[in-house]
C-alpha cells in the first residue's frame, strides 16, 4: 500500500479536479483503492498510468464513449479506428476552413469595390446575414451566386459543435396549468396564456428566475408556471392546479428560436446525450422557457430593450442509462 498515490495529489499533479477523477470511475474508465485507515481515493502505479491515458485521448477530443472502447478492447485496433477517424475529421474540417478563407476573401474583395459607410449598424448587417439564403434566388445579387450556395454548404458542415449543455434537476414543484391545448387556443386574445397571467402576483421562478415552461407534446402544448406555498384551486379558478415531478434535464440554449435553430439545438442535445452515460427519458415530455426581463411589459418590448434577440432554454428529459 506505500505506492498508492492520494486523490488530491492526483489531482495536483495532473491540473485535474478529484470530481472529474469520480467520474471518470463512475464510467468505468478508472479503478481505486481505499485502505482501512483512510476513506479517500488512492491510485496504484497502474491506476495513474490509466489517468495518465485518459487525459491524453481528452486532449485529442476523444469522447468518453470512445475510451470506453479503447480500454475494453484487448488490443489496439480500435484506438488506431478512433485514432484514425479523428484524423478524416480533421482533415475533412481543414479542407471546409480552407475553402471557407478563399469564399471570405472573394468578399472582401467584393466589400472593398462597395460603401459601407450607410450600413454600419451591427444589427442591420446582422439582418443581412439572416437574409442570405434569400439572396441566392434573387438574379439581381452582386457578386458570385456560386460562392453563397458554397459558403451556407460549408457552414452547416462546420457547424458540428456540440452546444454547451448542462445537466439541470428541476426539483417537484406546485404549478397552475393551461391543460393540454393548441397552441391557436394558448395563444389567441383571451386564451390559456392570457388567462396564466392573470395570476401573476401567484407564480415564483423555479429555475433561471423562469415563471413558466411550455411542455410539448406533438402538435399541443402546456404551459405550466410554479405557484407560490399556500395557492388554492379557488385562487386560480378557472384553471387548474397540478404537482409538476421535476427530474434530470439536459439543458441547452437557442438564440432567435426559429424552427432551424430550435431543432439544431434539440439534434445537438441528442448527440451530447449519445456520448454520456445518460439516455432519453421517453415517460416525460420535452420543455423550454424563456428569459422575461421585465414583467411590466410585453415580451415584444422587453427583447428590443434588452437582448435584441429571442432567447430559448431547450430541456430535454434524460435518466441514468439501465445496467444490462
Amino acid at each position: 500500500m506505500n505506492n498508492l498515490v492520494k486523490i488530491r495529489d492526483v489531482s495536483s499533479k495532473y491540473n485535474i479536479t478529484a470530481r472529474a477523477l469520480r467520474y471518470y470511475e463512475d464510467m468505468g474508465l478508472l479503478n481505486s483503492t481505499r485502505s482501512e485507515e483512510s476513506a479517500y481515493r488512492m491510485y496504484d502505479e497502474s491506476a495513474v498510468r490509466r489517468i495518465e491515458q485518459i487525459l491524453i485521448l481528452r486532449k485529442l477530443n476523444i469522447s468518453i464513449k470512445d475510451i470506453q472502447r479503447i480500454f475494453k478492447a484487448s488490443g489496439s485496433d480500435v484506438v488506431l479506428e478512433v485514432l484514425g477517424k479523428k484524423v478524416e475529421n480533421i482533415d475533412d474540417e481543414v479542407s471546409l476552413l480552407n475553402e471557407l478563407k478563399t469564399i471570405v476573401l472573394d468578399f472582401i474583395e467584393e466589400i472593398e469595390r462597395m460603401n459601407f459607410s450607410d450600413n454600419a449598424d451591427i444589427k442591420q448587417l446582422y439582418d443581412k446575414a439572416k437574409d442570405i439564403e434569400t439572396q441566392i434566388v434573387n438574379v439581381d445579387y452582386i457578386g458570385k451566386p456560386a460562392n453563397i450556395n458554397r459558403l451556407i454548404e460549408i457552414t452547416d458542415k462546420l457547424d458540428k459543435k456540440v452546444p454547451d449543455v448542462m445537466v439541470i434537476r428541476i426539483p417537484p414543484f406546485r404549478a397552475v396549468t393551461s391543460g393540454k391545448q393548441t397552441f391557436e387556443d394558448i395563444f389567441k386574445k383571451g386564451g390559456y396564456m392570457f388567462q396564466l397571467w392573470q395570476h401573476f402576483p401567484l407564480y415564483r421562478p423555479v429555475i433561471f428566475d423562469c415563471l413558466d415552461f411550455m411542455l410539448l407534446n406533438e402538435d399541443k402544448a402546456t404551459m405550466i408556471c410554479a405557484v407560490k406555498d399556500g395557492v388554492s384551486e379557488a385562487d386560480v379558478h378557472p384553471l387548474k392546479l397540478i404537482d409538476f415531478p421535476g427530474g434530470l434535464y439536459a439543458m441547452a440554449v437557442s438564440i432567435d428560436e426559429d424552427d432551424e435553430s430550435i431543432q439544431k439545438v434539440q439534434d445537438k442535445i441528442f448527440q451530447w446525450v449519445e456520448s454520456t452515460n445518460f439516455e432519453v427519458d421517453t415517460t416525460r415530455s420535452f420543455m423550454f422557457n424563456m428569459p422575461y426581463l421585465d414583467e411590466e411589459n410585453e415580451y415584444q418590448q422587453d427583447i428590443e430593450k434588452g437582448l435584441g434577440y429571442r432567447q430559448m432554454q431547450r430541456y430535454v428529459p434524460i435518466k441514468l442509462k439501465e445496467e444490462l
